[in-house]
């Protein structure tokens, strides 16, 4: 039986980094999930996609640090490779207008600079404890952050594995509540990008079994940002005193030059 030849490689003219959020119910969406979404948008948005050479082309897409399932993002981040000049503001507004409502594209810029991976070295987390009041909350963080090592078990393909969570915390704090309100508290952690990752329910399993903090109900998690770490000042356990840059800065000014 004949083959077909392998598909000639044609590189791509452009490459696009592409920052998106995950609301609403589709936080519980998977990752996979997302894929599925996204190139079936590319598809009815007539986006110009690069493929790959060989006999099974897949189009030129590149994911980032993606957030578990069931937490809420306001900056995951992708970058496709096109076979057309196009424009960036344009593509943004035909995928956004082509995925699934709580699969928002909040910003595209042209890759300009290599290792954008790279800048991705920390996340923001929000999150929201209800029913907890917040000096509850700020005596297990305080707990936590007092030790220098909290391991937990995480369950993988391959079994159970055991995480040390406490080297990737870089800073937290707890928010205030409002008065009026009934109690909730909302922790703010930064949490270094490290192999393993550590995730917001490593970072809850960790309050549980170091200070004994049993929330009553799921909590609500949202990743703020993603980006480089600088520290602002000494204070290294507030998260106000870290700053956690934009990861995409760097090519919207090389895109101006």
């Amino acid at each position: 039986m004949s083959r077909q030849p392998p598909r000639e490689h044609v590189p791509p003219v452009q490459r696009f980094r592409i920052r998106y959020a995950k609301r609403g119910r589709l936080r519980f969406a998977s990752h996979r999930d997302f894929q599925r979404a996204l190139e079936r948008a590319l598809r009815r948005a007539g986006v110009p996609m690069a493929y790959s050479a060989g006999f099974t082309p897949h189009p030129k897409i590149s994911y980032a640090n993606a957030a578990p399932t069931g937490t809420a993002s306001e900056a995951e981040y992708l970058e496709i490779g096109v076979a057309a000049e196009c424009d960036a503001e344009d593509l943004r507004e035909r995928i956004d207008a082509a995925l699934p409502q709580g699969f928002d594209v909040l910003e595209v810029v042209r890759a300009s600079t290599p290792d954008f991976a790279a800048r991705l070295q920390a996340s923001r987390w929000r999150i929201e404890l209800p029913d907890v009041p917040a000096h509850e909350a700020q005596e297990a963080l305080d707990a936590l952050l007092a030790t220098s090592s909290a391991p937990v078990e995480r369950l993988v393909k391959d079994g159970r594995r055991t995480i040390d969570v406490r080297p990737a915390i870089l800073a937290a704090g707890v928010a205030s509540e409002r008065p009026g309100q009934p109690p909730c508290a909302i922790l703010t952690v930064v949490v270094q990008t490290v192999t393993p990752s550590v995730r917001p329910d490593d970072i809850l399993a960790a309050l549980r079994s170091v200070a004994g903090l049993i929330p009553p109900v799921p909590a609500q998690v949202t990743r703020e940002m993603q980006g480089p770490v600088g520290v602002a000042d000494s204070a290294t356990q507030v998260p106000e005193g870290f700053l956690l840059g934009d990861p995409l800065a760097a090519d919207r000014e090389a895109d101006q030059t």
